[in-house]
């Protein structure tokens, strides 16, 4: 049985429930967080990915749209670490947390409500083919501007703006958007951070063009420049950079590190997953089911 944290108690799933008249349903008043959890069979061991991290960016999210919670970081990893032990967990699994204002008040606004939080689990497996690559599509939806709704936090309506981009590209035949910032400027992908090789060296859209500056995309830096040695520049990229690199790559916690092998009805590189990108996933699966020792630091074990 999966149980569910849901208002202060950990509970089964099928008893988190919230009613139709919740305030953050019906206005998109919501934060949250998606962090996974790998199986290492070898071991017998559940490892959480980033945990602290995706929760320290969740409470200040919250704290942001007037939610003001009453956990800190370290005790909300303590009780996914509780909700992943009591259902048994021994598969690769994403966690889901989200803050939502529980009133059953029909008022557009963030004060003068009462903030709540849920973690549930979710089994999707790869969110996208990260053996073949995928096909991708330049959206015609822009990114949400930050002064708009803020593009840095994970908030639950802001991701209207990924549903359109993400099935305009399905309707069409791709796996996958790639969003336009209001500037014309490559931002990411309806739910990925997005990054272009060309000529040995990485390039990413830089914090400042109304991106989600992912905690994959933080590792992944990390990975290209200590592991690989590959320089990343993180600047304003244009869309014609897209047809023109050797290679391209997103990053997320449910995309991990897939590979882009066509955008736009055009070829990247050879049509194949590249060489760095083949080698920044072999580091970077190994890392996350625990198998290098210096990256478990990343990584919060669950049994014993």
């Amino acid at each position: 049985m999966d149980y569910a944290f849901f208002e202060g108690r950990i509970v089964p799933v099928e008893e988190a429930k919230i009613s139709i008249m919740t305030n953050s349903f019906h206005y998109g008043t919501a934060v949250f967080e998606g962090i996974r959890a790998y199986w290492n069979e070898e071991e017998r061991q559940l490892y959480l990915l980033f945990a602290r991290e995706h929760y320290e960016r969740l409470l200040r999210n919250a704290k942001a749209l007037f939610m003001n919670l009453p956990y800190s970081a370290d005790e909300l990893v303590e009780v996914t670490k509780e909700l992943l032990r009591r259902s048994g967990i021994q598969e690769d699994v994403y966690v889901r947390p989200i803050a939502y204002f529980k009133d059953l008040k029909l008022t557009p606004k963030l004060i003068d409500y009462t903030p709540e939080l849920a973690i549930y689990l979710y089994r999707f497996g790869r969110y996208l083919n990260t053996s073949d690559g995928i096909r991708a599509k330049v959206s015609s939806w822009r990114r949400n501007d930050d002064n708009a709704i803020p593009s840095h936090w994970k908030v639950a309506g802001a991701y209207v703006n990924s549903a359109l981009a993400k099935t305009e590209a399905l309707l069409s035949g791709y796996q996958e958007a790639i969003l336009l910032n209001a500037h014309g400027f490559v931002a990411e992908g309806s739910g990925e951070n997005i990054f272009l090789i060309k000529d040995g060296v990485a390039v990413t859209p830089s914090p400042d063009q109304h991106i989600l500056e992912g905690i994959t995309r933080k590792a992944v830096i990390e990975l290209l420049e200590k592991e690989l040695g590959v320089k990343v520049v993180q600047r304003p990229v244009a869309r014609s950079e897209l047809y023109r690199a050797d290679e391209v790559f997103l990053t997320g916690t449910a995309a991990e590190i897939t590979p882009v092998v066509e955008i736009d009805d055009r070829k990247v590189g050879d049509g194949k997953a590249g060489p760095v990108t083949r080698k920044l996933q072999e580091l970077y699966f190994n890392a996350v089911r625990g198998k290098l020792e210096r990256y478990r630091r990343w990584l919060t074990p669950v049994y014993g």
